[in-house]
Order: structure tokens, then sequence, then C-alpha cells
């Protein structure tokens, strides 16, 4: 027995080590070998064996995104200036009028959720003022989480929104004292509304969503992710949005394992999509880099409850079950795995109406499906969801917009939203992740730094120790919990002999940092099946190459990615020099504001 590959000098901490002093692994043919200590493993080296020091640092199983939108994302990654992890709105606002001086027409400037007001020390959004104030001429759409979306006067003549134009149900135009939109889109409840003005913004060519999907994944990779389970997403079209990610699968240039849903394509066809599909498709086709994951999240409009806590719940539809029973029934006949969208535990009871009446003709125990969201989840509803074998997909939307929650319905209320631990103890499988990108961050740090703390990303506390995880077990359910959601908790996600060799190699002790720290944990080498799709720092010799981002005027060429990074690397450098020679630097105009960045920050 001899490895093609062997790490050593880790410590690997995951689901199958978390109890052993595990310091090296050898990986053949993509899965581990052998785990045990440094001279256990190294003895299976032989001539062509690649060894790799992995400088003490702490290895953990891939992380695993049950519900995120990367399909949907990767087309406009490039596109959007992303805000997430900025502190400051003022930076937030220079960051939007550099981007703006840029962008050449008829593109935009997008920002696309990933954020909240709660993060900027400031505490409060942009008003349209500072928004018009950016740019004349270039378009600006800037959406906050799914309740409200900024758009300046350019903006609004490129969609054409005026004194005419009107609303659809369930939506607002904020209006001036003449009756002309001010620039603000509210739902009230519904989103589509914000959707529908994002969709009028122009696209990118065919080769800039390839390279913008690829460097999607490649952040994904920067931050520990080796596996998602997409969601599919409204807006998205199948199979026409679909086509740049299955010729990245094709070219064999995956760097994530993808598990993806078929989502329902328009409201009042929904039947006759899964109808088409469950003909043409067979669950799970696909291989271990791209696979069928069933169908959802959305299986039908009308059962759908969005998740503005600004807003008052919504009540679904008295038709919502005449729609949604034969399209599960329709599912459950095929074998297929099936996800559904459910916020409130109104919804969820009476979607698990629907799947008690088909469980008790075609079992349903054995098809992983499960609900997204649930964070009202009721314990009688939890106790349906065990007894039909169904599982729980959690994402952190409450780290973004736990005040709102708060000030709605109350602290109490709040303590059990989501009643994590009462799932978790329910035996009711449980995978973590973001709903990311227009809602929360894609950064699962984030949502690791909620699960042990019970804190938003503002700094208030929504949890007690009730519901607040070790961190041990909440690294497990964002690696091995998530693999049961697309039916795979047997081949990757733990640190187990036979499995994929998906792993990170952390940037700091997860296991022991302060809490504050945790979100800011990144990867200094990601590895995929043994294969070292990421590398940093003192690996950085290690990591694969990457096309430069396109369109040349992408945000992300300025600004980096999550936190705005590339700022903080060139800031870091910048003030480096500056402390060398001051003088020389004084005067040196920085590629983001326009001044020398002494000043500039």
């Amino acid at each position: 027995m001899s490895a093609e590959i062997i790490f050593f000098n880790g410590h690997f901490k995951g689901a199958g080590t978390f109890d052993k002093n595990i310091t090296a692994a050898a990986i053949q043919n993509n899965c581990f070998l052998k785990f045990g200590s440094d001279q256990e493993i190294l003895d299976l080296q032989n001539d062509l064996t690649i060894l790799i020091d992995l400088n003490g640092k702490v290895v953990i199983p891939g992380l695993n995104d049950s519900h995120l939108h990367l399909i949907r994302g990767g087309l406009s990654f490039n596109m959007e200036l992303r805000w997430d992890g900025i502190t400051s709105l003022s930076d937030a606002l220079s960051m939007l009028k550099d981007q703006a001086r840029r962008t050449p027409p008829p593109q935009w400037v997008r920002v696309v959720g990933g954020w909240t007001e709660f993060q900027f020390k400031e505490r409060r959004m942009p008003t349209l003022d500072e928004i018009n104030a950016v740019s004349s001429e270039t378009p600006v759409f800037i959406m906050h989480l799914y309740d409200c979306v900024l758009i300046n006067k350019a903006g609004l003549r490129a969609i054409g929104y005026n004194k005419e134009t009107k609303e659809t149900p369930g939506t607002q135009i904020q209006r001036d004292k003449d009756g002309n939109p001010t620039g603000m889109l509210i739902a009230h409840p519904n989103a589509m509304i914000l959707y529908a003005a994002l969709a009028m913004g122009p696209k990118l060519n065919e080769d800039d969503k390839m390279n913008s999907t690829l460097h999607f994944m490649r952040e994904l990779n920067r931050l520990g992710i080796t596996s998602v389970c997409d969601a599919g997403g409204g807006s998205q079209h199948y199979p026409e949005d679909y086509e740049i990610i299955e010729k990245l699968n094709d070219q064999s240039k995956l760097t994530l394992r993808i598990a993806y849903s078929l989502f329902t394509q328009s409201p009042g066809h929904e039947l006759e999509d899964f109808k088409l599909w469950t003909n043409t498709h067979t669950y799970p086709e696909g291989n271990s880099y791209y696979r069928l994951n069933g169908g959802g999240e959305m299986l039908v409009y009308s059962a759908a409850d969005f998740e503005d806590f600004l807003q008052p719940r919504p009540d679904l539809p008295a038709t919502m079950e005449q729609q949604l029973e034969p399209i599960v029934r329709l599912l459950a006949q095929n074998a297929w795995a099936f996800r559904i969208h459910a916020t409130y535990d109104e919804s969820i009871s009476r979607i698990l109406d629907i799947y008690e009446r088909i469980n008790y003709d075609i079992p349903l125990h054995k098809l992983n499906w499960f609900i997204d969201h649930a964070e009202t989840i009721s314990d009688k509803s939890i106790e349906r969801v065990k007894k039909m074998g169904g599982g729980i997909a959690i994402q952190d939307r409450m780290a973004f917009q736990g005040e709102y929650f708060i000030e709605r319905y109350g602290q109490t209320q709040t303590l059990r939203t989501p009643p994590i631990k009462k799932i978790i103890d329910a035996g009711i499988p449980v995978g973590m992740g973001t709903d990311a990108t227009r809602v929360a961050s894609y950064n699962p740090w984030v949502c690791l730094q909620w699960l042990v703390t019970g804190k938003t990303i503002g700094g208030a506390v929504i949890y007690d120790e009730n519901n607040i995880l070790s961190r041990e077990l909440a690294l497990e359910l964002y690696t091995k919990g998530s693999a049961w959601f697309s039916n795979e908790q047997d081949k990757k996600g733990s640190f187990v002999e036979g499995q994929l060799a998906d792993f990170a190699v952390l940037s700091k002790d997860y296991f022991h940092i302060p809490d504050e720290e945790i979100k800011n944990i990144y990867s200094v080498m990601t590895v995929l099946g043994g294969e070292i799709v990421h590398a940093s720092d003192e690996f950085s010799s290690y990591n694969p190459d990457l096309p430069p981002v396109s369109p040349d005027w992408s945000p992300i060429n300025y600004y980096g990615t999550y936190g705005g990074n590339k700022i903080i690397v060139d800031r870091q450098m910048h003030q480096l020099n500056c402390s060398l020679n001051h003088d020389e630097h004084l005067h040196k105009p920085n590629n983001f504001f326009g001044g020398c960045m002494c000043w500039a920050f």
C-alpha cells in the first residue's frame, strides 16, 4: 500500500478525528487512504509520492454549503461590488463612487445583497441622496437583503420607471409628492419587484460569465468550501443559465462539488416543468463534481413565504395545497429528492399536511427530502419532519436580520429562531449554509461564528446557551451534516478512510481563537479529491493558475472579494512602504479613491 500524495505535520480535526491525534493523511485515487501520525503515514511513500508539509496548521474537512445560489451567482459575480464584510458605510460609499467612474456604459454598478446596515459602524443604510451623489450618469443598483432596492436617478431612467409605472401585487414603489418614483423599491412583502428590476440590467458575455464563475468558485475555495448544494433561484432559467457550469464540468474545470436542484420556472406552470424534467432526467444523474439533486427550493410559487422580517408574516394562498400536492406526489413517484423554501411554521405545518398524505401512499423516508430555512418551526412540526425522515437545511439569515426579528416578534421568540438544538436533539439531519448571495454573505465563517456565539454580525445577542453550539458540532454540521442533503454522507464530509479527499488548511485555529476572530478565517490551502484548488500565504507556490478577472472594469480587480480583501492587502503594503519612506509615497495616487492611501484610510 503506497500513497500518491501525503500531507503531514498538520492537525486534522473533523468528524472521524475529533478525539484522535491525527497529524497526517495519505491520499490515493482522490480518496483518503489512511490517517495517522507523521511517521505512520510517511512510511507509505514511494519514489513517486508527493509530500506536502502543512506547517502545523489546523486541517478540517472541506466545508459544504447546503444552500447556496452558486450557478446564478457565478454568472454575475465579476459585475458585482460586494459590501460583504465592509465595516464602514463611508468606505462602502467611496467604493461605490469610485466604481461608478470606471464602469462603462451601459453597465451598472450593482451591490446585490450579502450586507446589512448593522455591520457598519454608522449603523445605518445609505440614503437616496447619497446614492444619487455617487453618479448622475451611471446606473447604481443596491439591494438590501430581500426588503428593498435603492436605485439612483440614472438607474430609474435605465429601467424606465416613471410616474406611470404600476406596482405588481405585494410590492411598493416609493414616490415623491408628485407621484414620481424616488428610487426606493420595497418588497411588501413580495421580492419579485427586486428581482424584476435587477433582471433589467445588462449581462456579461459568455466568456466573461465563464470567467466570473471560475472566480466565484475560487473565492469559495479561498474560504475553505469544497461542496455546495445549489438551490436554484428566482430568475434562473433552465437550461440556459446552466450552460456555463455544464461547460466547466465538461472541461473538468470545476473546483467545487455541485449538487443542483431544478427550480420551477414560472407561476402556473410548475407541474408542467416537473413533468418534463422527470421524463428527461434521472435522479441523481451526474458525477461526483456535478449532479442532479432533485427539485426545489421552489416547487410551486404559491408555497413561498418571503423572509422579510421588516414586513408582517405573509399568509400562503388557499390554492397552495392543490397546486403543491401533485408536484410532490410526482417527485415521490419518480423517487426524486426535493427541497422546499419555508420560513414560518404556519407555512411548514400546511406543507407537512400534504407530505403526510403522500407519505401514506409513498413512503418519503428514503428520498432525502428537506425543508430550507425553517426559522420559526414548532416542536410539533419538528416531530412530524422526524417521523417522515426529512431533514432541515439551516442558514445564517438571522445573523443578518436578527435585529429586525427582535423588533417585530420580541426577544423570547427570537431565542429559538431557528431552534437549532431542538432539531438536532430530535435526530433530524441538519446541514448548514448561507443562502448567499442575495441575502447573507457567502462567507461560511460568518455562519459558524453565528452558530457558536448566538450573535448577529452587528453584535446583537439573539440566543442563549440553549441554542448555541460547540465549535466541533457547528463544524460537523457544515461538513458531514451537509453531505446528507445530497445523499453523499458516506462519500464526503468526514476524515474517514475511503471518503473523498476534500479538506481545507486554515489560516487560524478555529477551535481556540477568540469568538470575534472566527469570521476572519480563510483557507491557506483547499484540496478537492487530493488536488490543490487554492493556496495562499506560505503555500502560495501551490496555487493553481486562474485567468485574470474579466471584464477589466470588474470591481474585483480593485477591491477584491469578501471584506474588500484587496484593499486590506494593498493598505498593509502601502503602510509598510510609508513607514520605510513616507515622503516618497505621500502623494502617490492609489487605485481606489484617487488620492494617497495614507489619507484614504
